[in-house]
């Protein structure tokens, strides 16, 4: 399996892909399947070389890193390049991103290929000749535009490039569900770009008909003969450096650690005294980005997406709230932190308090909103009811199912008792932050799950008595795990602060004051000199 990393350059961050031994070999991935499986794949099939597939800009995790022209997005490639260290090396290029690769060799961009291979130019020239381009891709209130750009990326690997009536006889074997659902994660991170990046390439194909110092490869088998005769002369690979924070401190940046558990996905950003942020299952760390911006200039704030959620590897095991708080140590103890601050919400709540239970010498101050505190009955309902399964099919069945479940969090607590008593007035968020919410469920694959039952399997009343270390316990008024307040109140430790906040800052549509004024509350606890103003729950 191939391992992603982020580089970090003044455009922004991109992430690559690394795969495999020897010298190296840059891959564009194109516009049709994933980094991470080209990646793969390429492990398998051109075995003697150290492959690097980056996330094109515009799309995936290099979303935030974008240009307007060609020039300007082969440009923040050769950035990404240099800043990597990788030498003048061959660089193999699928479809669409041959005018990248075109780019690419003008010295101006500051890092140049020693060679080009392109592959699968034929169908990019093929889409060109009859102008194929996704439909538009907006996000809708239905969820079906993740049903369009299925239809689209799986189109792409099926039809003939130049007749859309017929079945393509020829090519790579077509991709399972799980590489179609990699690809569509990739291009969904920033569906307004994966267009425009589309149409950029689509409109620059034309002028490749015979493209200069550029070698077309039919298949891999063939990519491999002609790299062969390059291995000899490159040596090779040296380790990928340190992924670096942005030079503003208050800017969110992604980075891995590398546990023996597995390699967790984090967010990051401010400097300070270290607060290790923990989500609510069963997507990633993403809604918590009000929360990295609101105490980054207080806190080295640090937001790991749990193991099998989000971008974080995928063990097979069982979890429970335990396991999950050993993995959070075991990332503290990959970041070199010896003491820390806890803030978690929901399940992320209960990891706080398990782990500050079981190693309280680590933890200074910890945080806990809305930890699950459900009747016996409740919680067997759930976990009957709750989580069902969630697997990539051919058609993308599973888009609409991942949608509609997210939504109608937002309508009924549970999501799954459609009737008007279990309606919430939550609101339902617009469609951008219902897709940005969706896909990080998406990310999590069939894993979804494990850390999402573990919170209502987890008895939060034996272990919050446990409680040895300054602890504030909290909820908005629209969280539906509010009511467990006043149960909190009578089963926490003295000297713990049980407090109604004005929001839970991480659900959208929240009042701009009454998250202010949450963050300030968090903050004032984190620090030190709450008590005074704490506010105990009748």
């Amino acid at each position: 399996m191939s391992t992603p990393h982020y580089v970090t350059i003044g455009q922004g961050q991109l992430r690559v892909w690394r795969s495999g031994y020897g010298p190296d070999l840059l891959v564009l991935p194109g516009l049709i399947a994933a980094a991470s499986t080209r990646a793969d794949q390429l492990a398998r099939d051109l075995p003697g070389w150290t492959v690097t597939a980056v996330d094109l800009p515009g799309i995936g995790r290099s979303s935030g890193a974008w240009a307007e022209d060609i020039a300007g997005l082969a440009r923040i490639i050769a950035d990404g390049a240099s800043a990597l260290g990788l030498p003048p090396c061959p660089l193999l290029v699928f479809d669409l991103a041959a005018p990248l690769a075109t780019a690419l060799q003008d010295s101006r961009t500051g890092w140049q290929p020693e060679a080009v291979l392109l592959a699968d130019a034929a169908a990019a020239e093929g889409w060109a000749a009859r102008h194929l381009a996704p439909a538009p891709l907006a996000p809708r209130d239905d969820g079906t535009h993740l049903a369009v750009l299925w239809a689209h990326l799986r189109d792409a690997h099926v039809l003939e490039p130049r007749d859309a009536r017929h079945p393509a006889v020829r090519g790579a074997p077509l991709p399972d569900p799980a590489a179609q659902d990699a690809m569509l994660c990739t291009a969904s991170a920033a569906p307004h770009r994966y267009e425009a990046l589309w149409s950029l390439c689509l409109d620059a194909m034309p002028s490749l008909a015979d493209p200069a110092g550029i070698v077309r490869v039919e298949t891999l088998d063939a990519a491999a003969k002609t790299l062969s005769a390059m291995i000899s002369k490159q040596p090779d690979a040296g380790p990928l450096p340190p992924t670096q924070p942005f030079a503003d401190p208050l800017r969110v940046w992604h980075d891995y650690a590398n546990t023996p558990r597995g390699r967790v996905h984090l967010r990051r950003a401010g400097r300070g005294r270290p607060l290790l942020a923990l989500q609510s299952a069963p997507g990633s760390s993403a809604p918590l980005l009000p929360l990295l911006h609101g105490l980054a200039p207080g806190w080295e704030v640090i937001a790991p997406d749990y193991l099998g959620n989000g971008e974080s590897d995928k063990p097979d095991r069982a979890v429970d709230i335990g396991t999950l708080a050993e993995d959070v140590l075991a990332v503290a103890d990959a970041l070199g932190l010896d003491r820390f601050d806890l803030w978690g919400t929901h399940t992320g709540a209960l990891v706080a308090l398990e782990l500050t239970v079981r190693h309280p010498e680590r933890v200074g101050r910890a945080v806990l909103e809305a930890p699950v505190l459900i009747p016996p009955d409740f919680s067997a309902d759930i976990l009957t009811n709750y989580f069902p399964p969630l697997v990539a099919d051919r058609w993308g069945l599973h888009l609409l199912q991942a949608w509609n479940m997210r939504r109608d969090m937002f309508m009924f607590w549970p999501w799954y008792r459609q009737e008007r008593a279990a309606a919430r007035a939550i609101g339902i968020p617009d469609a951008a932050v219902l897709h940005d919410w969706t896909m990080g469920l998406l990310a999590s694959g069939a894993h979804y799950d494990r850390s999402y039952r573990a919170a209502f399997h987890y008895d939060t009343r034996a272990r919050l008595p446990r409680l040895t270390r300054p602890a504030l316990i909290c909820a908005g008024p629209a969280d539906m795990l509010v009511e467990g307040l006043a149960e909190a109140e009578r089963l926490a430790p003295a000297g713990t602060e049980v407090a109604s906040t004005p929001a839970t800052v991480w659900y959208p549509g929240q009042e701009a004051s009454a998250v202010e004024a949450t963050i300030a509350r968090y903050a004032a606890f984190l620090r030190g000199d709450s008590a005074a103003d704490s506010h105990r729950v009748a």
